[in-house]
């Protein structure tokens, strides 16, 4: 999971400049209301969640995982279909419900090691109306400092010691990283997600039925 966290944040910390041509950080920044909304209920669900992690047993922490695999499936084909019709929710309500959806999706995030945006895309798109490329890089924005919350907290743990005895799989890894949010950043708005996200739901399934066996 610590080596999953770390390619994570390099992807997020590479996607978020090169989305920019498309999603400016003017534009970002005019938005913030929302991601501090967010925010206030993720980093406390990644700090949590990282330290759960750390503590489960592993047997119950791969069925945890392939549990949420399985859900993030679901989401991934139905949630991001969805397209911007006016924020869900006004005022206090919507305030609340940002909040809890924060603190879910980075206590997922911190489990799986992820950035959560899966979860926090639909979140952004439905309960915000925010439109789809401007809630990818909304995500990122939210993702980042979550991200570092739950990565600080697994240091706590010796968890990085796992990096260190990688680091070579980690640096290759980073380069192929970063070469391919480059690519996705030219390529958004014009690569169809009714071909993208089938293959990446039943790779998830797939991923859920190995670690579920593990």
């Amino acid at each position: 999971m610590i080596l999953n966290k770390a390619m994570s944040l390099i992807v997020v910390a590479t996607a978020l400049p090169f989305r920019t041509q498309t999603v400016p950080f003017g534009e970002l920044a005019s938005h913030w209301p929302v991601i501090a909304n967010l925010l206030a209920g993720s980093l406390i669900g990644a700090w949590l969640g990282a330290g759960w992690a750390t503590r489960l047993r592993s047997e119950t922490l791969y069925k945890t995982i392939s549990i949420m695999l399985v859900v993030i499936a679901g989401v991934l084909l139905l949630g991001h279909d969805a397209h911007a019709a006016g924020a869900l929710l006004g005022g206090a309500a919507q305030l609340i419900a940002g909040i809890v959806a924060g603190f879910i999706i980075g206590i997922v995030a911190a489990l799986l090691g992820v950035a959560g945006g899966e979860l926090l895309i639909p979140t952004l798109v439905l309960l915000f109306g925010a439109d789809i490329k401007l809630a990818g890089s909304l995500s990122l924005t939210v993702s980042l400092p979550t991200m570092i919350v739950g990565f600080a907290r697994y240091s706590r743990d010796q968890s990085f010691s796992v990096i260190r005895r990688n680091i070579a799989f980690v640096l290759v890894m980073a380069c192929g990283s970063t070469v391919g949010t480059f690519l996705g950043g030219q390529m958004l708005g014009f690569v169809p997600s009714g071909v993208l996200l089938p293959m990446l739901a039943m790779i998830l399934v797939i991923s859920a039925i190995k670690v579920w066996r593990h």
